[in-house]
């Protein structure tokens, strides 16, 4: 791994420059000071894994490496005393080393996007497209680990969202009807039961049936058992090859292989890796567990529900309470859209204000319904 002093091809481009401003040297040793933070941080992350995606964050922290050689090279004389990195690279070291998680590459993949390098002559050509592809390569972690939770956690999260908007939207509209405070807070606790265990049973119920549906779509180890059996000369083995979607080259070189005529060690493009014909891939790891995903879908909606009715069971009623109510509820929102918006690698503000404006939507629709239903009844 190279050290700041060591020399580096990529700085070759760099235009000379005989004595630099004050404007240059602060922006230079602000570039120092986040290239180094963000080096640590991939150092950090890679501590908490292993195999190739190790090698991966070490090797982006090597490049990082190389960039702060180059800022250091410019500054000279003037890189003077470390530099506090920005509050963003600060954050992200922060979480990195007390998590680690899926969140922190999400992050990182931002950050990334966000270089500089490419409008700024002092840093070279190659290392804007250094940035560039660190966006991709970090984009491709985050993916590995959006992946793992993605079963569980969507279940978890939409079902949290489901809560807080499903029971807001009927306390406001049982308390705008004008009926009393004990009947709009045993409304919310049914409400809580009712949709909890309706996410529950119908998350178990999609999932189960998608891994069942995924299950019928493997291979079977059929074609091992009798392709010794068929006749060579009308081999409709080719057709099952054939029936997966291959070509009519791939499947007769599969086919010959099966029935032991050759071992066929040819271009993978013509012969699946048996482990993965027979497994069918990892499709599964996509979905998750059925009972994990029902039991994710029941407590985060009663997570959810619970919010909206909290200003209730601790007696406050009227107006009051449905204020108390929208607002804990839109703090929720924002918290859950934030969190999607990270995971996703879009703007956390822009997820979190638009899950904010479709639960208080919902919930003055119902409310204005409610006005008008206790209107009509009255």
């Amino acid at each position: 791994m190279p050290t700041p002093k060591d020399p580096v091809d990529t700085q070759k481009d760099t235009p000379p420059r005989e004595t630099p401003s004050s404007a240059d040297i602060k922006r230079w040793r602000q570039y120092l000071a986040d290239e180094r933070a963000e080096a640590a941080v991939y150092r950090e992350l890679a501590q908490r894994r292993e195999g190739e995606e190790r090698d991966i964050l070490l090797a982006l922290a090597e490049a990082e490496g190389r960039h702060e050689a180059h800022w250091l090279r410019l500054l000279g004389d003037h890189a003077g005393m470390p530099k506090a990195a920005s509050m963003r690279s600060r954050m992200l070291g922060f979480l990195a080393r007390h998590f680690g998680s899926v969140f922190v590459l999400a992050l990182a993949q931002r950050a990334e996007s966000r270089s500089p390098y490419a409008n700024d002559p002092s840093a070279t050509r190659a290392m804007a497209a250094d940035e560039q592809i660190h966006e991709e390569v970090v984009r491709g972690l985050a993916t590995r680990g959006r992946n793992r939770l993605s079963g569980s956690f969507r279940a978890a999260v939409f079902g949290a969202n489901d809560g807080l908007v499903s029971n807001l939207s009927l306390v406001m509209g049982m308390a705008a009807t004008g009926v009393p405070t004990t009947v709009v807070l045993f409304s919310g606790i049914a409400g809580l039961l009712a949709g909890a265990l309706s996410m529950g049973a119908g998350e178990y119920v999609s999932v189960r049936s998608q891994l069942e549906l995924l299950r019928a779509t493997r291979p079977t180890q059929v074609t091992l058992a009798a392709a010794p059996s068929l006749d060579i000369e009308h081999n409709e083995l080719v057709l099952v090859y054939l029936a997966r979607g291959m070509s009519r080259e791939a499947a007769e070189h599969r086919a010959a292989e099966r029935m032991g005529t050759f071992s066929c060690d040819c271009d993978p493009s013509l012969s699946l890796h048996p482990e993965a014909e027979e497994e069918g891939g990892n499709e599964h790891e996509a979905v998750g567990s059925a009972w994990g995903a029902a039991l994710s879908s029941f407590c985060f909606f009663a997570s959810g529900a619970i919010v909206p009715i909290l200003p209730f069971i601790f007696s406050m009623g009227g107006f009051a309470a449905l204020v108390a109510a929208g607002t804990l509820v839109g703090v929720a929102l924002l918290g859950t859209g934030a969190v999607v918006g990270l995971l996703s690698g879009t703007s956390p503000l822009t997820r979190g204000l638009r899950q904010l404006a479709i639960g208080l939507g919902a919930a003055a629709a119902t409310y204005a319904l409610g006005l008008l239903f206790g209107t009509v009844v009255g």
